[in-house]
């Protein structure tokens, strides 16, 4: 049974996304200046109601936002080098990591204690 159908799309700012990946799944790798619009079109492709993403840079603010706006999953994650406030702010959530951000999709229980109203 298929949980989930994992993409990644990075600016590969260190460019280690390759080495980090392989196996695992092939990074997207952004072309464009305009590397916000770049990362919303990309998420835009899926119905975003079954949609979750990540992301910490101010690059990715539009894709949480149009997510959220989607009506899925938009997670703020901080790996150590901090989140930009903008993509703070559009996010459903914080989290320190990306395994943590991960274990979230499997433990439908910590989303719903963080998120009820």
């Amino acid at each position: 049974m298929k949980l989930v159908d994992l993409k990644i799309i990075t600016a590969d700012t260190y460019g280690t996304a390759d080495r980090q990946l392989k196996g695992i799944v092939m990074p997207n790798k952004l072309g464009t200046k305009r590397q916000g619009v770049e990362k919303r079109e990309f998420a835009r492709r899926c119905d975003l109601r079954h949609v979750a993403v990540f992301g910490n840079g101010n690059n990715d603010w539009l894709m949480l936002a149009a997510v959220k706006k989607g009506g899925g999953l938009a997670i703020a994650v901080d790996n150590g080098e901090g989140c930009a406030l903008h993509t703070v702010v559009h996010a459903h959530v914080l989290i320190s990591g990306a395994a943590n951000a991960l274990g979230l999709l499997v433990s439908p229980n910590a989303l719903k204690a963080t998120l009820r109203s």
